[in-house]
């Protein structure tokens, strides 16, 4: 998928679901960003969407008939340690190289002009959050991080930073060219501290102390309004997290705006041109 393909709403926004979208954030005491692989499209970052969308993405993983829930799975750095590490060592790369797009920015301001500030809840993997300026201490990553490793077994409980590996990727091949990183304790291969499928061996502790946090904050927030961006409805785990709270739900999807709640606010787009707009029309008020 080119990242064209998200830079502007399908059609324009109704006007009443802008007001109405409007009209929730301007009486929030606290913003609530949930936020899934659309929001990256913008920044050029791919979302995997279906096993075509995966492929031309990564056409070696084509040719090696690996769909996106094998390669991103435990088993894949057991049997094919060089293949998947190329995948996930790409993927570092580029999410390490890449720009936040404006929407960021857009977010950032949002939640300074909240009286009780805000969080972030993602799915992404990506850190772009981070790379854009949001406080690391308000943000869940459901699904974890590439920017940390964990031991492949794993021997202990322990995650460390990512920063000190380089991959070096034949990305023709999707290969990692030399050696893997490895766990400092036991000397085992180390993968990225993701959840992935079929995943049994996951620490998930960093997620949990990331999760009390916003539980501890949401306790506090008052009136919270939630700002969801492209979460689609393969994996629902971020559209659950953001009709869960009973609050003001604001949901930008360029495929699936609609919601099973009544009173959400579905506006069909992509991210940086939704957000552009709806920032426009606050400015105006």
């Amino acid at each position: 998928m080119s990242p064209s393909d998200s830079t502007a709403p399908a059609a324009p926004l109704p006007a009443d679901l802008v007001a109405s979208a409007v009209a929730a954030l301007a009486r929030a005491d606290a913003l609530l960003v949930t936020a899934g692989a659309g929001l990256g499209v913008d920044s050029g970052l791919p979302d995997f969407r279906g096993t075509d969308g995966f492929w031309r993405a990564y056409p070696a993983l084509r040719h090696e008939r690996f769909e996106f829930h094998e390669i991103a799975s435990p088993q894949a750095f057991r049997a094919h340690p060089q293949l998947a590490w190329g995948f996930y060592g790409h993927r570092l790369s580029l999410y390490r190289s890449t720009v936040p797009h404006a929407g960021f920015a857009i977010l950032r301001r949002w939640i300074d002009a909240m009286p009780n500030g805000g969080f972030v809840l993602t799915s992404n993997v990506d850190g772009q959050f981070q790379a854009a300026g949001f406080d690391p201490a308000r943000i869940v990553e459901i699904h974890g991080s590439i920017h940390a490793l964990q031991c492949l077994r794993p021997c202990s409980d322990q995650t460390w930073d990512a920063a000190s590996f380089v991959p070096d990727v034949d990305e023709a091949a999707c290969r990692l060219v030399g050696a893997p990183p490895r766990c400092p304790r036991c000397g085992g291969l180390a993968r990225p501290n993701i959840l992935m499928f079929g995943d049994s061996g996951w620490l998930g502790a960093r997620y949990d102390a990331q999760e009390r946090a916003l539980n501890d904050w949401l306790a506090r927030a008052g009136r919270v309004a939630v700002v969801e961006i492209g979460a689609g409805t393969a994996i629902p785990t971020v559209r659950l997290s953001s009709e869960r709270l009973g609050a003001d739900v604001i949901r930008i999807n360029a495929r699936e705006a609609h919601a099973r709640r009544a009173d959400a606010i579905g506006l069909k787009g992509g991210a940086l041109a939704t957000l552009t707009a709806l920032d426009a029309a606050w400015r105006r008020e």
